[in-house]
């Protein structure tokens, strides 16, 4: 098609290659193939509501409006399916504007022309004028008979056209006014002429259409009857769709039964949802946002901890996608729900979102809704607490890496073993026991019972200072990223020790023990230094307060991270046994053997791994055996 003309002498018209611009729009724009069934049934919805609005103030059409429904034929022997609506209908002129006319839609021109109250109460979706045409990504041939409300039967007229740049027109005579659209589906797409499929896909994407949509079907008995090769099975209809759109509703109409009854339907969840937060928003720009706090892990959660389809968005009820990062951050990704708006702006094919203040807004709102359900069930503990906690915990705490805006709030929600109490405490709690200190003390390690006997809280329990054990795989990029809380220094006691006045301090023999120990082990350690805060142990691993933990080193080995070469400071512990028998040792063989032992020791306790396990258990077999045989000897 060449249609470039001047209008004047430096203006000239783009030229279109129609048949090729409408193959890119179809095969480009969209990136699932049942995108046209949502699209063709919101068009029918459309259609619904604006025969509804027309005939508030058009008297000839008074009446016409009282059964609209959307009904949908196939016919897989025939390869055809068909949608059909008793809306508004059109002319011969507004079919060639709006299907001869690529990116016209007559939604928008409808909604512009509306204003105050009747265009907010609009629940029409189209905006594009382009979704109609998605129905040639499954078919051959598409037919549109239509009939405008109000007009006479023989003022209808058909649309074929083959998608090829091409379309044809002729009148006929149709006894009903709406549009009747018949899709010739492609061999590729045969599959999606069966009844299950069908109503799989409605249910996805116009479950919550206000207008009935009807999918005629074999009946049951029919289908249950041997009948003859040749014989049509009769159809019955059934509505597919449950128009239910709970968000649209007043808070005040709903129970909480109704509530717990759309959770189940729309999470496919047994368990009842432990909270939920029902927010609407008037005005210049509107939406609607239903959330849920689930009680367990959701299924597809628990398959893939990764999945972030637990926020549905809507456009005016109709399904658009299971909104990701761009509305519900990943740290809530557990949480389930509805966001429902007119306003968010998408790209063309409506499968992607486009930034704007108003879904930061959004954005926004669900975190604090979403954070204020889990507050409260946080401040009420329990059994409901503990089973959020089971269940979502370790989710959570990713918002203090993520959420830069929300690390106090979120951090203020979490929960952690302490050597002060039984029960998990918060940095809250350990911030009202914790008296005039400026710092929080916390231990990462494997679990909680390795980090109860580690040599590095013995001190702080001497002292009465309390340390939050930290035992989740995530704790240690948690504490990364959160140095502080509400004022107060987060501190590692593998990094340092509580300033106290009463600091014993090492004498010249301890330091000249640790000395020779540090000769003993060479390049394995760094700095030895003797170290009188532990009671029970013989030695321990420390490391610089700006330095990666042992515990760290070995996740990020785990993760196939590379690790920096790193070299242990390792503090002896002078008034132990084992360190005092070491000193009177006057073997140097002997003495080296004791102080690999020590430092392996402190490796182990450290939740690290050794550089030779096989000479450790040597070493430890031999010393059992020197022992044995001095027992026995002294014995006899």
């Amino acid at each position: 098609m060449n249609d470039t003309s001047q209008a004047n002498d430096n203006t000239y018209r783009f030229d279109a290659e129609v048949s090729q611009l409408l193959k890119l729009m179809i095969n480009a724009l969209y990136s699932n193939r049942e995108i046209f069934l949502r699209e063709l049934i919101s068009n029918a919805s459309d259609a619904s509501d604006k025969l509804r609005f027309e005939a508030l103030t058009d008297e000839s059409l008074k009446g016409l409006d009282q059964d609209l429904k959307i009904e949908i034929h196939f016919d897989a022997d025939a390869k055809t399916l068909t949608v059909t609506d008793h809306g508004i209908g059109m002319t011969r002129q507004e079919v060639i504007d709006n299907l001869g006319t690529i990116a016209r839609s007559g939604t928008r021109q409808f909604l512009e022309s509306l204003s105050g109250d009747a265009k907010k109460d609009a629940q029409l979706i189209g905006q594009f004028g382009v979704g109609f045409y998605s129905a040639f990504i499954v078919a051959d041939e598409v037919m549109v008979e239509t009939r405008r409300a109000g007009a006479a039967a023989d003022e209808a007229v058909r649309w074929t056209s083959s998608g090829q740049g091409e379309y044809q027109l002729e009148p006929i005579t149709k006894d009903q006014h709406g549009t009747r659209i018949v899709l010739q589906v492609s061999q590729d797409h045969e599959d999606l002429l069966n009844q299950w499929q069908l109503e799989r896909i409605i249910r996805h994407y116009s479950n919550h259409i206000a207008v009935p949509i009807e999918l005629w079907a074999p009946k049951a008995s029919d289908a249950d009857d041997k009948k003859q090769a040749d014989s049509k099975p009769e159809l019955e209809p059934k509505v597919i769709n449950e128009a239910k759109a709970l968000w649209t509703r007043p808070k005040s109409e709903i129970s909480d039964d109704e509530y717990q009854a759309f959770y189940s339907s729309l999470a496919n969840d047994p368990q009842p949802a432990l909270s939920w937060a029902h927010h609407q928003v008037e005005g210049a720009q509107s939406y609607s946002l239903l959330l849920y706090l689930p009680k367990q892990a959701p299924f597809e959660l628990m398959m893939n901890r990764d999945s972030v389809e637990g926020l549905k968005l809507y456009i005016q009820r109709v399904f658009i996608m299971d909104a990701a990062e761009e509305l519900l951050p990943r740290y809530l990704r557990f949480m389930r729900g509805v966001v429902d708006s007119a306003d968010l702006p998408l790209n063309v094919s409506r499968e992607i979102l486009q930034d704007s203040p108003l879904l930061k807004k959004i954005r926004a709102t669900v975190i604090k809704r979403s954070l204020d359900l889990i507050e409260k069930v946080t401040e009420a503990g329990g059994e409901e607490w503990q089973q959020f906690w089971d269940s979502f915990g370790t989710i959570l705490k990713e918002g203090v890496i993520e959420d830069f805006e929300q690390r106090e709030r979120v951090a203020s929600l979490l929960r952690f073993p302490s050597t002060a109490s039984d029960e998990p405490t918060g940095l809250d709690g350990y911030i009202e026991r914790m008296g005039d200190s400026d710092t929080i003390w916390y231990l990462t390690a494997d679990s909680e019972q390795v980090a109860k006997h580690s040599p590095h809280i013995e001190s702080f329990k001497d002292k009465g200072i309390e340390v939050l054990l930290l035992t989740d795989r995530i704790d240690e990029w948690v504490v990364s990223h959160l140095h502080e809380f509400k004022g107060k220094q987060l501190k590692s006691v593998t990094a340092g020790q509580p300033d106290t006045d009463d600091q014993p301090k090492p004498d010249k023999a301890a330091k000249k023990l640790a000395g020779r120990v540090k000769k003993a082990l060479g390049d394995k350690v760094g700095n030895v230094e003797p170290g009188l805060q532990m009671t029970h142990s013989a030695a321990r691993i420390v490391t610089g307060e700006h330095d990666m933990s042992i515990q760290m080193q070995k996740l990020m080995r785990q993760a196939g991270q590379a690790v920096p070469d790193t070299t242990p400071n390792l503090e002896i512990n002078p008034n132990h046994p084992l360190i005092e028998a070491m000193a009177t040792q006057d073997n140097d063989q002997r003495f080296e053997g004791l102080a690999q032992l020590v430092f392996d020791q402190a490796l182990l306790a450290e939740g690290g791994e050794l550089a030779d396990p096989a000479g450790y258990v040597k070493t430890v077999n031999t010393l059992l055996v020197e022992a044995l045989n001095q027992a026995s000897n002294g014995h006899d």
